[in-house]
């Protein structure tokens, strides 16, 4: 199975693509971020994360795709600048017919770490431990892309069992 995870925004967002291998041992396949400058107009930024997700999906063909769902804080304005971006990618997502898998931020620290308020540096610990990586994966965006996509997995396994 190949999953890609997603971590939304709009400035940076990261992202992972994740195989399960036969063997049940996962392979980090290619992680990294968008980024879009802040200076540009919102629609350009959301055009730019659309046509590379929309490569990185061409290029690796997912068969699932993890999503964190929106975590909503006290600032309003970020929230509704990450919910456009969210949206653009499901829109990717959904034009290129990969199913879409969402995920709230407690779920996958859970999944990952065993403990639901897990902090990053633990989370990212467990990230490199899970893919056998050799170093933490850099930068902080595309380690939660990669947390997403192994909670994906995860979280296949576990409803695969009960089917």
């Amino acid at each position: 199975m190949l999953t890609l995870g997603i971590d939304p925004g709009t400035a940076t967002i990261g992202y992972g693509v994740v195989r399960e291998l036969p063997d049940g041992a996962l392979q980090a396949v290619k992680y990294g971020v968008i980024t879009t400058s802040p200076s540009q107009p919102m629609h350009e930024r959301l055009q730019v994360i659309f046509e590379t997700l929309t490569q990185i999906i061409e290029q690796h063909q997912p068969e699932r795709a993890a999503v964190e769902s929106m975590f909503f804080g006290k600032n309003v304005t970020t929230a509704i600048t990450v919910a456009q971006g969210r949206g653009v990618i499901l829109l990717a997502l959904s034009l290129a017919r990969v199913p879409i898998y969402e995920y709230k931020p407690n779920f996958i620290k859970q999944s990952i770490s065993g403990y639901g308020s897990a902090r990053k540096p633990q989370m990212q610990e467990m990230v490199r431990m899970l893919l056998g990586l050799d170093s933490i994966p850099r930068p902080d965006d595309a380690a939660d892309a990669l947390a997403i996509a192994i909670t994906d997995i995860h979280n296949s396994r576990y409803a695969a069992l009960m089917d």
